[in-house]
């Protein structure tokens, strides 16, 4: 159902409970107004026959014949015997005895009692008086006309109902389009230069922040498109100059073992390019599943640094590890291990030759964490902030001569993001520094 039927509904619902209510409010207000009327009527008309009777005896009951249908004038003895009554003959009249108005007069002057009568068949009024004589005068008057007042309200609140609820109906259809409209006519593009409805703020403020996540991630995809096209294009023309210049016998590729390694190396940072590609794109769909395993820094570093360390040795760089063991987490070695592996490259890559290359795990602060330094290099300022965006390549130290892919430091931050853990890059007296920092660990 839509919000606009179920607000024409509600608002019908409610004008209609709230006649029924006011039908009921007003019948029950009819009823008491009316019978306090009545109490007082009989209470006078009985003030008036004890003071007539008190005057000229009891031969003035017999005048009662002639009251009117609605009322019932009865003597009662003090022991209960109906001495007369206006609408039936007092000898076949039951003892009235146990009547509480009865009861109520003899003992305490007046009585009163409302509940249907036995002889008339219809809900009366009672009141009683004891007399000079001692015995009851009792008055008495049919309460089914106060009943009827509220059934001839009947026909009238029929009507106005049916006129009620097809206002009801009419008014809530108006009022639910007008309540609508500024939701139908809202820009969902800018959701904040709408002028609508305080209360939908916080509702149009997650709209225009979404919007501005999507539009970010949107350039971002579009922006890692365009670089994945341009560092595919340059060794690919690369590798097409180069093989068809040893095919036409070109002199300057003549050598072809040369050019043979050379294109060799070409299509090697392609396809380290591709698989980190790859590698991000799964991790970002979420089809690389995290697998849950205790992970022993040290170890871990241990078997990274025996798969590099020919590349330290080749660029004549010292290794200089402190693994401090113990310090373990819960995550994917995998991932972790690649992580690890592409600060180790970095720093390779981009120190210079005789560089040292210091390498920690341990407790920091109480949590498991690792760094990787390479001294002789600095980052500048204007670098720094952009250190972890794909593709990004800021100095000349880091450009496409020392092979890497611009995708390292972006792979190393998601995988710690998914492994619960913060990754920086800092300058220190000596070089850059590498930290990963795990924000809890395991015990071994």
């Amino acid at each position: 159902m839509s919000i606009k039927k179920k607000i024409q509904q509600s608002m019908t619902v409610i004008l209609t409970v709230t006649l029924v209510l006011a039908y009921v409010i007003l019948s029950v207000i009819l009823y008491n107004r009316n019978m306090n009327l009545l109490q007082t009527e009989v209470k006078q008309e009985a003030a008036y026959i004890r003071e007539a009777i008190n005057l000229s005896d009891s031969d003035y009951m017999k005048q009662m014949d002639n009251v009117v249908e609605s009322t019932r004038v009865t003597q009662i003895k003090a022991d209960g015997t109906v001495l007369y009554d206006s609408r039936r003959d007092a000898d076949i009249l039951k003892n009235h005895g146990n009547r509480k108005e009865v009861r109520e007069a003899l003992s305490k002057g007046e009585g009163a009692d409302v509940r249907k009568s036995e002889t008339v068949g219809k809900d009366m009024y009672y009141y009683a008086l004891l007399l000079n004589d001692g015995t009851v005068l009792r008055v008495s008057k049919s309460i089914d006309n106060l009943a009827s007042t509220a059934v001839s309200l009947m026909p009238v609140m029929g009507i106005l109902a049916v006129l009620t609820i097809l206002f009801a109906f009419a008014l809530a259809r108006w009022q639910t389009n007008r309540l609508i409209k500024p939701i139908n006519e809202l820009d969902l593009e800018r959701p904040l230069d709408s002028d609508i409805y305080e209360e939908l703020s916080p509702l149009l403020e997650a709209m225009d922040r979404q919007n501005r996540e999507k539009e970010a991630v949107a350039n971002m995809r579009k922006e890692f498109s365009a670089n994945v096209s341009h560092e595919l294009k340059t060794p690919v023309t690369i590798l097409k100059g180069q093989l068809s210049g040893m095919l036409e016998g070109v002199d300057v590729y003549r050598d072809r073992d040369k050019y043979l390694l050379r294109s060799l190396q070409v299509t090697g940072r392609m396809e380290n390019l591709i698989r980190e590609m790859l590698e991000i794109s799964r991790m970002e769909a979420g089809a690389t599943a995290v697998r849950s395993e205790t992970v022993e820094l040290a170890e871990l570093l241990r078997r990274q640094l025996a798969l590099y360390e020919e590349l330290f040795r080749q660029r004549g760089q010292r290794l200089t590890a402190a693994l401090t063991p113990g310090a373990a987490v819960s995550g994917d070695p995998a991932l972790l291990g690649r992580a690890a592996g592409n600060l180790l490259s970095n720093a390779a890559l981009y120190s210079a030759e005789g560089a040292e290359i210091r390498v920690w795990c341990g407790l920091f602060e109480g949590q498991p964490a690792l760094t990787v330094e390479n001294t002789g290099a600095h980052i500048s300022e204007t670098a720094q902030p952009h250190l972890f965006e794909a593709f990004y390549r800021g100095e000349c130290s880091r450009s496409r001569a020392t092979g890497g892919s611009g995708l390292g430091l972006y792979l190393v931050q998601m995988i710690s993001a998914r492994h619960g853990a913060s990754c920086s890059i800092e300058n220190t007296a000596e070089g850059v520094r590498a930290v990963i920092r795990f924000a809890g660990g395991v015990e071994l």
